[in-house]
């Protein structure tokens, strides 16, 4: 990953705390929001470079139980994340993940990894070393393509408090766990939903112990999508996203 270069960047600022030149737009939410799809299908309106973070803390999993890390084994998951080769492509149309030239973007949705992916995503060490390299992503978008969406659970607070634009995706918990019953398993009858409800309620009470994701910061904009459709939710993140930039033009 080549270095984002810019000459009016502080000599004592690493590349991945300089201030980012381009558009920035940074969603967070919890599990069931609705941020993937719908932070994809904007990024693919807005002709932007896409990432999806989540994707980064799974395919760590993921090579944690490949290579038999004992994720209860801090440094040892911190010393993975420091050294595992993961790439990024943040191409929105045909977004992906690869460890050492692998592709996982199907088995870093495998139960095998979403039932222990807390566990990594709650070590601050590696959160510490996903967030630099998460900059870096950032800044190579922005070079690329001039704006990138950029999605997780900390953006707004941590990676990128300095986006341009900043949006807390939320939903009701009985929305989240039908989106993410139908999603999973094509239904959302009262079965499904309890099948889900561990994959979408422990996974956030877990993450929250590091990220805030539940409400929104100063200068956060909240968007409800509980009654929204998903073509209703993209277009009211498109919205925010005129308005934000047209008030900084």
């Amino acid at each position: 990953m080549k270095p984002h270069a810019n000459p009016q960047h502080s000599p004592e600022l690493t590349v991945a705390e300089a201030p980012f030149t381009g558009t920035v737009v940074a969603i967070d939410g919890p599990s069931g929001s609705g941020k993937s799809s719908v932070s994809r299908a904007v990024a693919r309106a807005l002709d932007a470079a896409y990432l999806d973070t989540g994707a980064m803390y799974r395919a760590l999993t993921w090579s944690c139980l490949r290579d038999g890390v004992d994720l209860a084994n801090h440094e040892a998951v911190a010393e993975q994340a420091r050294t595992v080769s993961v790439t990024m492509v943040m191409d929105p149309r045909r977004p992906s993940v690869r460890v050492d030239g692998i592709d996982l973007s199907r088995a870093i949705r495998e139960d095998r990894v979403t039932s222990v992916v807390s566990v990594v995503a709650t070590n601050l060490a590696v959160r510490a070393e996903l967030r630099r390299r998460q900059r870096l992503l950032i800044a190579e978008g922005l070079e690329q393509r001039g704006t990138c969406v950029a999605e997780g659970r900390d953006i707004t607070t941590v990676v990128a408090p300095d986006a341009a634009v900043r949006i807390l995706l939320t939903a009701s918990e009985a929305a989240r766990l039908a989106r993410r019953a139908t999603q999973n398993l094509g239904q959302a009858d009262e079965a499904s939903v309890a099948a889900t409800r561990s994959q979408v309620v422990d996974r956030d009470r877990l993450d929250s112990t590091v990220s805030q994701f539940t409400t929104a910061s100063d200068g956060v904009v909240r968007l409800d999508t509980s009654d929204l459709s998903f073509d209703e939710s993209v277009a009211a993140v498109l919205a925010v996203v005129s308005e934000v930039v047209g008030r900084a033009g």
